[in-house]
């Protein structure tokens, strides 16, 4: 097996999923680029982890009416074999907007992003009638205030904005302020059944139903065309819209492949890579607005493949991709809710976005503060000789053979790692620093203490904050 099939490999993992361990990427390498992506597009219920019931039991300091959902997902992004799955709920979280800070219903929030993992490699359509539907989504954004006789823009604006279109296109505004209000009476009647969170008999998900009798029956005109309009009939419109297919290719684009600019910015900033965008845009309309189509063509393209450590891994990425590489976390035990709160503390927190406009991402991870916290935790992780996957790493090195040059131990804990590179001169550092001992034997017992060392120092370079 080529070196570079494994790196692939590597790549794909980070970027479909939150990484994986060394033998883990050999194995996928070995059954191929192609079926890998196939098994990641299609997910197995046997392969998602734990149960939210079971994991009540499991995490006895969780408990379903206080806390525990935003744990609950976590657990399932470090355990699920299917990490494309949950790597699309993050995805569609950061753009599908709710928090709790404002909704304060756990239950209702595992609810909404039960629907994202059921929809989130689905029919675009689709995902757009069940998010208007959606009871944590109708709360945060006041649809269930917005009445036929007294509308409130909300949904209506942000359903344009933020999720389906944007504000505009190649210096082209896509919409109106009378699409917004047009937009806006064609949900009402879209509402709840019982309110969130203020429920007198304990926290149970909200329901969504449809009051005809608070439906505005007038006509309406949206985006040039004219009926009398609900919900679903605004949606057939906008999924139509080329709008709609750029503004989520490029949302797939800056996701998976490179960090675009942030999203207000991209009517008058063009695609980095317009080709791909385009490419994306012709799968988008070719399959009836299908994304695993999309993601299929993206996985496969050049343009993927070949866009190695062009993005700056967030907070979520991060904790959880180390959390696999070391192998922790594999079975409950108290205090996993520590683990949540430095992903909060990082800046990202599950379930709460800091706006409907969700993270921004890139760059825009990058601080003082958070970047110090986030390598602190990395570093302590694979310095850790108590976890398996630090110790199996350490057996592979040894493995090569009695002795080991500085140079080797360098490359071989990028390998171990997932394949990652380093500018020349920050390997040469490196390497330098390996190089104070001469050849390093690995049987004796200082070597372990030398690779972790070696580890936390990758760790803390700037390459190492891509994937």
């Amino acid at each position: 097996m080529a070196d570079n099939d494994i790196a692939l490999m590597a790549h794909l993992m980070r970027r479909a999923g939150f990484g994986a361990q060394y033998d883990e990427i050999v194995e996928r390498a070995a059954r191929g680029y192609e079926a890998t992506v196939e098994e990641l597009l299609n997910p197995t219920d046997e392969s998602h982890g734990m149960e939210l019931d079971l994991a009540e039991r499991s995490f006895l300091e969780w408990n379903h009416f206080i806390r525990c959902v935003p744990e609950y997902i976590m657990w399932r992004m470090i355990n699920s074999r299917n990490q494309l799955e949950e790597k699309m709920v993050l995805f569609w979280h950061g753009i599908l907007c709710t928090a709790d800070s404002k909704t304060q219903s756990y239950v209702t929030s595992q609810a909404e992003l039960d629907m994202l993992r059921t929809n989130g490699m689905g029919n675009f359509r689709e995902l757009l009638i069940e998010i208007s539907k959606d009871p944590a989504m109708i709360y945060f954004l006041d649809n269930c205030l917005s009445h036929k006789d007294n509308i409130n823009e909300n949904f209506g604006r942000e359903l344009l904005e933020l999720f389906s279109m944007g504000v505009g296109m190649d210096g082209q505004f896509n919409y109106t302020e009378d699409d917004v209000k047009e937009c806006a009476r064609a949900f009402t009647g879209w509402t709840i059944a019982n309110n969130i969170p203020g429920q007198p008999y304990g926290r149970y998900p909200s329901q969504f139903v449809y009051n005809p009798a608070d439906h505005d029956e007038g006509i309406k005109s949206f985006l040039g065309e004219t009926g009398n309009f609900n919900g679903e009939d605004v949606i057939d419109i906008i999924v139509k819209q080329p709008a709609t297919a750029r503004f989520i290719s490029r949302h797939m684009y800056s996701y998976f492949v490179a960090d675009e600019g942030g999203v207000p910015s991209w009517m008058e900033t063009p695609p980095q890579d317009l080709d791909t965008i385009k490419m994306l845009e012709d799968v988008y309309f070719s399959s009836g607005y299908d994304i695993k189509a999309m993601l299929r063509a993206l996985f496969n393209s050049d343009a993927f493949k070949n866009a190695r450590f062009q993005r700056i891994k967030g907070p979520i990425e991060s904790i959880v991709g180390t959390i696999r590489l070391v192998g922790d976390w594999t079975t409950p035990r108290p205090g996993f809710e520590v683990i949540f709160d430095e992903m909060k503390h990082m800046g990202q927190e599950i379930l709460n976005p800091p706006s409907v406009e969700g993270w921004h991402t890139g760059k825009e991870w990058i601080d003082g503060g958070t970047l110090v916290r986030r390598i602190n935790f990395i570093a302590d992780y694979v310095g850790d000789l108590n976890q398996p996957g630090v110790q199996d790493l350490v057996r592979k090195l040894q493995a090569e053979g009695p002795v080991i040059s500085p140079e080797n131990l360098v490359d071989g804990c990028l390998r171990l790692l997932g394949c990652y590179e380093l500018e020349p001169e920050t390997r040469e550092m490196l390497i330098k620093h390996a190089e104070k001992g001469g050849d390093l034997p690995t049987g004796n017992q200082e070597f372990p203490h030398q690779v972790v060392q070696m580890l936390q120092m990758i760790v803390a370079t700037k390459e190492y904050l891509y994937a």
